[in-house]
């Protein structure tokens, strides 16, 4: 299976997030930390990154834009996975290069189902 990395500050979402991927047979990589998983993403091998949008420091937007403009990360594949539900959040992840959109809460099948799309 795939190494899928979450990055989100609030920790129940982080656990319950990666408890779904794991049950998948997904490997998983957790931190709160944008810069950590700046880190992660640049220095191991990453199928996929499902992150939030709204986080202290760094936003899961300039997350998105910071991995797409280097030529180390910029193929792997990005999920937002937010509670920003409005369709110009949406649009704006899009053309910060995301690759899905998902709003919370979000269900075990739709965030394994939106990690399969980007990872096969």
């Amino acid at each position: 299976m795939s190494t899928i990395l979450v990055i989100d500050d609030i920790k129940s979402e982080l656990e319950l997030l990666g408890h779904y991927l794991k049950q998948e047979g997904h490997t998983v990589v957790c931190t709160s930390d944008v810069r950590e998983g700046i880190d992660t993403a640049t220095n191991y091998e990453i199928d996929a990154i499902v992150a939030d949008v709204v986080m202290p420091g760094m936003s899961g937007f300039e997350l998105c834009r910071h991995l797409k403009a280097s030529p180390v990360t910029s193929s792997v594949p990005i999920i937002f996975c937010t509670s920003k539900d409005r369709d110009i959040d949406r649009l704006w992840a899009m053309k910060q290069g995301a690759d899905a959109y998902l709003t919370k809460p979000v269900t075990q099948k739709q965030l394994v189902r939106a990690v399969e799309s980007v990872v096969s």
